[in-house]
């Protein structure tokens, strides 16, 4: 089974509407990420300009459609196009959500929770072990941004995680966004659940805007919108994280309201000058 291997860099979502600024020179980054489900259609400008930006930086597949969290078997189907599209990029590394997306034929287009029990651990893994076996690599799995929780889960999300790595030899990508905007909800300390993480599994690292807004009893209520810079707080929550680890491929994502090359490449850039500050003090 092939390793994720992307450098140890920043990278960025790729966006269609950045194409000729970045093809303008060499760019500072490390990887670019695309989201699997916009490029699996077989030609056309999408996959011309996929292919340019191959032949110089290293590349993250996202996937934001198997469904790795449901109860019903894998999309066949769209598992064989994921397929498809990773032998046609061979990309350093291919990543999906700890989180459901499809009932019986209905795609949900959401990431939703799932409880932590026996039952969905026993799934979840069933279900990695497929795509592992059918791509031919490791697939990373990341933590959820979530807004409730379940009584009947009987796993801390951290033990949950743990438990899938040690069962099925997955990677971890962890969205230190998600973990601020999940704690911010649930009202628990993210430092506290940062502590808890294997982040010995590490193989990406996510950061993202969300959006502040309140519940019906006039609480804080997060949600990764994805739609505006990376907040100081998580930013700092990120620095604490690369002090433990060293540097980790980091990706910033911005999916709504995306800015001009220019920002979004900045904000890249800030991230690593964080690897390079933990690079040095190794």
């Amino acid at each position: 089974m092939q390793p994720s291997q992307l450098p140890a860099r920043a990278g960025v979502g790729f966006k269609p509407e950045h194409f000729t600024s970045i093809d303008m020179s060499r760019q500072p980054l490390g990887f670019f990420e695309i989201h699997a489900e916009n490029y699996m259609g077989d030609g056309g400008v999408p996959h011309a300009q996929l292919s340019r930006l191959r032949e110089d930086y290293a590349l993250s597949i996202h996937g934001v459609g198997l469904s790795i969290g449901s109860m019903q078997p894998l999309d066949r189907d769209h598992l064989q196009r994921l397929k498809t599209l990773s032998d046609r990029y061979q990309p350093e590394s291919f990543s999906e959500h700890l989180a459901w997306s499809t009932h019986d034929t209905t795609f949900l287009n959401d990431l939703l929770p799932l409880p932590y029990t026996e039952e969905t651990l026993a799934q979840v893994c069933r279900h990695i072990d497929e795509v592992q076996m059918t791509l031919g690599r490791q697939m990373l799995l990341e933590n959820p941004a979530t807004y409730l929780l379940f009584t009947e889960s009987t796993y801390e999300e951290t033990d949950f995680l743990e438990q899938v790595v040690a069962r099925t030899g997955c990677g971890l990508l962890l969205d230190v966004n998600n973990v601020f905007v999940a704690s911010t909800n649930h009202n628990t300390d993210p430092r506290s659940y940062l502590a808890r993480f294997p982040v010995r599994h590490v193989r990406e690292i996510h950061l993202g805007g969300h959006s502040v807004t309140e519940d019906d009893l006039g609480a804080p209520l997060l949600i990764d919108s994805h739609d505006n810079p990376v907040r100081d707080p998580v930013w700092a929550l990120y620095a604490e994280v690369i002090e433990r680890t060293g540097p980790v491929a980091t990706l910033i994502e911005w999916d709504n309201d995306v800015p001009g090359w220019p920002v979004l490449r900045a904000e890249a850039e800030a991230a690593d000058a964080i690897l390079r500050r933990s690079a040095l003090a190794a």
